[in-house]
């Protein structure tokens, strides 16, 4: 995965009057062949599945741009997800989560920032 201006991958995120983090955004452009195969399905879905609010959407220039809101570490999932080089088959009992990703994604590149209030995830 490549780190984009948004500062390193592991920076801070701000605290709550907790203490506790709070949400993040995530901006990811995914490369390869990810337009035409359901691959913002595929990513929408995975993103409901970790509680995310916000987009993918189709960029003229080929790559998927995926936007996420949400906790840090589902945001981080997701972008796990994003990366991966998924199995050739599931494995056994595994959810519907894990059958074969749309498409072949051949990088991600990603920066994080603050929330901007998304309210659903949706594709564009």
């Amino acid at each position: 995965m490549e780190q984009s201006d948004g500062g390193p991958t592991g920076s801070a995120t701000p605290a709550d009057a907790s203490g506790t983090a709070g949400p993040v955004r995530l901006t990811a452009w995914v490369r390869g062949r990810v337009q035409g195969v359901g691959f913002r399905w595929w990513t929408r879905s995975r993103a409901l599945e970790l509680g995310l609010v916000g987009w993918a959407a189709n960029l003229d220039d080929g790559r998927v741009e995926v936007v996420a809101e949400g906790s840090r570490a589902a945001c981080e999932a997701l972008l796990d997800l994003l990366a991966e080089q998924p199995p050739r088959d599931p494995p056994s009992g595994a959810s519907r989560s894990w059958y074969r990703r749309p498409g072949r994604v051949t990088g991600v590149t990603h920066r994080w920032s603050a929330p901007r209030g998304a309210t659903s995830f949706t594709e564009r």
